[in-house]
């Protein structure tokens, strides 16, 4: 496959990742086709946010075997407010809002990267939430 077929095939599939990365305050300096693989090159300002970005990757693809993600820390970035990741609750816990198409599975993976962790995620908020697959975009969730 042409590289800019593959560029365009790639850019789709990380798509999330590629436009989650800005919003996690990540200076993004590449996105390219490299070896026959998306290259995606950036700063990070902290740990948490690439750890973040690193998590969503890995919620796109586990095995991540046709990307090669360069991210590195670079403490001169504006630090993003609470830390990064959601914001940290009292309990230490973060805070996630939930999408449209999500599902506690769904942010479990995201998390932990494990879907049958979502019972974690339900426990924490039995407080808002009566069914574990009932949930509604625009709710706040403590990720414990």
């Amino acid at each position: 496959m042409p590289d800019d077929q593959l560029l365009v095939q790639l850019k789709g599939k990380y798509g999330s990742v590629i436009s989650a990365a800005p919003q996690l305050g990540i200076q993004l300096q590449n996105v390219h086709i490299e070896n026959g693989k998306l290259l995606i090159r950036g700063k990070a300002p902290n740990e948490n946010v690439k750890n973040e970005i690193w998590n969503r990757i890995k919620a796109v693809d586990s095995s991540y075997s046709d990307l090669v993600a360069d991210i590195s820390i670079d403490s001169s970035l504006p630090q993003p407010a609470g830390g990064g990741v959601g914001s940290r609750n009292r309990s230490g816990g973060q805070t996630y809002t939930v999408k449209a198409g999500d599902s506690l599975s769904k942010i479990a993976q995201q998390f932990y990267g494990d879907a049958s962790e979502y019972s974690k995620i339900f426990e924490a908020n039995r407080d808002k939430l009566n069914d574990p697959d009932k949930i509604q975009a625009g709710q706040e969730l403590v990720i414990p």
